[in-house]
């Protein structure tokens, strides 16, 4: 499935689209679309790729995405039994709703602040969690009245992460969709096999500098800036299912520990062993998101 602009149909009764359990795991879907999207997902270790950020959650994510930011499903290459709840709400919810009842403005700062993208974590999370399971089950008034109860308790929580630091531009257009998508799905299958830059370019149809310069203006980032943090995100993930740090390195492609430490400590400000001694000793207690 290529890149695209994603149409969604909200359920005939209903101001919002709901989406219990659904099942995406086998596929590698990156793509946009204008509606707000609330994902909730449990019993799975996974990537949460949103926008320009790349990172890991364990055993559970929830994140509200902003109108037309770009975000690979996060249940992709869960081999896991996993639960997920996605609620999508179309930009008139905002507009006709939200907008124009001052009772529910803090409701609208949150969803100008999900530009940015934003993980939320702690009883903020596992509260929404559970609501969100139980949505589906409700008729539509009182669906349409938890909804409002779901983003209030959002709206007021302190216990969340900005994915950006300003609000996420869509910069790609069709034609640049599909590129990226052949070089994310590419580097996703063979991320633990050396790659070479020339190999990339000619998915696209480029030459190797042709294709440089395309991807640093389309991304922000050097194609091996953007290989390292995806195989660093990866080498997290692998870190916390208990694999060591030199089956990590050489599991993602690194050809030298040296250079994998180096990189691990330049991408997430700490080395592999300060990294699992820090999350292992939190989520022993807490259960915090990486």
């Amino acid at each position: 499935m290529r890149i695209q602009l994603e149409h969604i149909a909200p359920d005939a009764e209903s101001s919002f689209r709901i989406l219990h359990n659904p099942r995406l795991n086998d596929l590698f879907y990156w793509h946009f679309h204008p509606e707000y999207e609330l994902v909730y997902i449990e019993g799975a270790d996974g990537t949460r790729h949103v926008g320009d950020h790349i990172s890991v959650y364990r055993e559970s994510d929830l994140v509200l995405i902003g109108a037309n930011i770009p975000h690979l499903n996060f249940d992709y290459g869960i081999k896991s039994d996993y639960n997920k709840e996605v609620l999508h709400l179309s930009p008139n919810f905002k507009t006709a709703v939200v907008h124009n009842i001052p009772e529910l403005q803090q409701i609208q700062r949150l969803f100008s602040r999900s530009q940015q993208g934003i993980a939320f974590t702690g009883n903020t999370k596992r509260e929404v969690g559970e609501r969100l399971k139980q949505l589906h089950l409700l008729d539509p008034f009182p669906q349409f009245l938890e909804v409002l109860h779901i983003f209030q308790i959002l709206a007021g929580s302190q216990e969340f992460e900005l994915l950006h630091d300003e609000a996420y531009v869509n910069r790609y257009n069709e034609k640049q969709q599909q590129r990226l998508r052949r070089v994310y799905s590419y580097v996703d299958k063979n991320y633990g096999n050396k790659i070479g830059v020339a190999e990339v370019a000619a998915l696209c149809n480029m030459d190797k500098s042709a294709f440089c310069r395309y991807f640093k203006k389309a991304t922000g980032n050097t194609f091996i800036a953007f290989l390292n943090q995806y195989r660093i995100s990866q080498a997290k993930r692998l870190l916390l299912s208990g694999m060591n740090i030199s089956e990590a390195c050489y599991a993602c492609g690194f050809e030298s520990l040296s250079y994998f430490n180096r990189t691990f400590k330049k991408v997430t400000g700490e080395n592999p062993s300060q990294f699992k001694k820090r999350l292992f000793s939190s989520t022993s207690t807490m259960g915090i998101l990486v």
